[in-house]
């Protein structure tokens, strides 16, 4: 009994010791994530939307992209939606795009999402989390401004409203 005692204790200690040192490491190596610099070109990626099109960031040269990462379980990111669907039918013959990157969330939560709020413009899932690392994604919701020439020209972490949408909007038409 007392043998079985120390080899849990000894257990749960590697464990917290392991957690511990997982956390230093990540808290030091943070600084080494990509991040998106403004004025920089936009890191280009693929990934499959809704439809089973392949949505490809370098494919809208020439027009605006208003690239938004967001998740189905936050608040803010369901509430800016509707404002930025409003804005993509406004602008989207103008040749300003919303591409909107989930961000590793199962086919049938975000395929529910996209129903229950009507969404037209494409969605896109990043299984893998290579284009949040790319993009330095923390925290949600964060959206980025490409302008034609596929620069960032600015970014915005937090909940936008329909104004400050149509603004940035403004911002990237070609």
């Amino acid at each position: 009994m007392k043998k079985r005692r120390t080899v849990i204790r000894t257990v749960i200690l590697l464990v917290l010791g392991g957690a511990v040192a997982y956390t230093l490491y990540a808290n030091l190596t943070k600084d080494n994530i990509q991040k998106v610099e403004i004025g920089k070109m936009a890191p280009d990626f693929v990934l499959v939307d809704r439809e089973g099109e392949q949505q490809r960031l370098s494919d809208y040269r020439g027009e605006g992209v208003f690239l938004n990462f967001w998740a189905t379980w936050c608040k803010p990111c369901e509430r800016e939606f509707p404002y930025m669907e409003t804005q993509y039918q406004r602008y989207k013959d103008q040749g300003v795009h919303v591409l909107a990157v989930n961000v590793s969330e199962s086919d049938v939560a975000v395929d529910k999402f996209i129903e229950r709020h009507n969404l037209t413009f494409p969605v896109v899932i990043d299984k893998d989390g290579q284009v949040q690392t790319a993009y330095g994604i923390n925290p949600l919701p964060i959206t980025f401004l490409v302008n034609p020439d596929g620069e960032v020209i600015k970014s915005h972490t937090g909940e936008l409203t329909e104004d400050k949408i149509q603004e940035y909007m403004e911002l990237i038409k070609p």
